[in-house]
C-alpha cells in the first residue's frame, strides 16, 4: 500500500532521498524528518556541501581519481612509485587499499567493470587511458586490483590481453580475497597481504 504524506514537498524530499542506493523509503522518510527537525544552517550547509560536490569536483588527469584540481595528491606526490600502477574499479577501491598503507605506487580508476548486464562494456571504462598510460613506456608493473567476481575476472583478462604487446609485468592480488568477495568490504589486513603477495597474471590463465 502506497505510503500517505500529510505535504507534497515532503513526498518530494523523501522520492528524492529513497533514490539514493541503499535508501529505503522508511529510511528516506526518517531522514527527511530529521532534517526537518534540525535548525536551518544544518540544512543549508549539507545542500550546499552536494551543490558543491556535483558541480566542483574534479577527476584526475592521470587515474581519474577524484580531487580538487587537475591531478589528485597521488599522482601529484614524487614519493610515489611512478613505475608502478593499480587498477581498480572506482574511488572506493582507491581509498581501502591506501588504508592498508602497503601499496606505494599510483593508480588508475576504471570507473567500473565489464558488465553487459548492467550495460558495461570496455568502451565505457577508462581502459583506452590505461593502454596509453602503459604504452609510454613509463609503467613496468601494472597491478589489477577487481573484486573477485565474474564480472572483475572478465575485465583483467580483457585488460590483460590489452597490455600484450607492451613490455609490462602484469599482476593481480593473490586469492586472500575471496571468490565473490568486493575489494571495498574486504579487511585491510587481508587487502594488505594480498597486495604484497600479488602474482604474475599469466600464471592465474590458461590461454
Amino acid at each position: 500500500m502506497n505510503q500517505k504524506y500529510p505535504s507534497v514537498i515532503l513526498e518530494n524530499a523523501v522520492n528524492e532521498l529513497a533514490a539514493l542506493p541503499g535508501i529505503g523509503r522508511k529510511t528516506a522518510l526518517r531522514l527527511a524528518l530529521y532534517m526537518l527537525r534540525r535548525e536551518t544552517a544544518y540544512t543549508l550547509r549539507l545542500t550546499s556541501a552536494l551543490s558543491t560536490l556535483r558541480e566542483e569536483v574534479k577527476y584526475c588527469r592521470e587515474c581519474h581519481n577524484i580531487c580538487d584540481e587537475g591531478h589528485c595528491s597521488i599522482c601529484a606526490d614524487p614519493k610515489r612509485d611512478r613505475s608502478l600502477i593499480c587498477v581498480v574499479e572506482n574511488i572506493r577501491e582507491v581509498m581501502a587499499i591506501e588504508n592498508t598503507a602497503q601499496f606505494h605506487g599510483r593508480y588508475h580508476v576504471l570507473g567500473g567493470i565489464i558488465s553487459p548486464i548492467d550495460g558495461m562494456g570496455p568502451a565505457d571504462l577508462e581502459i583506452d587511458s590505461l593502454v596509453r598510460r602503459v604504452a609510454t613506456g613509463e609503467i613496468k608493473e601494472v597491478l589489477l586490483a577487481l573484486s573477485a567476481t565474474m564480472e572483475g575476472d572478465t575485465t583483467n583478462f580483457f585488460i590483460y590481453r590489452k597490455l600484450a604487446p607492451y613490455s609490462v609485468k602484469v599482476t593481480i592480488i593473490a586469492r586472500g580475497v575471496a571468490i565473490g568477495d568486493e575489494i571495498e568490504y574486504t579487511d585491510e589486513i587481508t587487502l594488505g597481504r594480498s597486495i604484497i603477495n600479488r602474482v604474475n597474471f599469466n600464471d592465474t590463465i590458461k590461454l
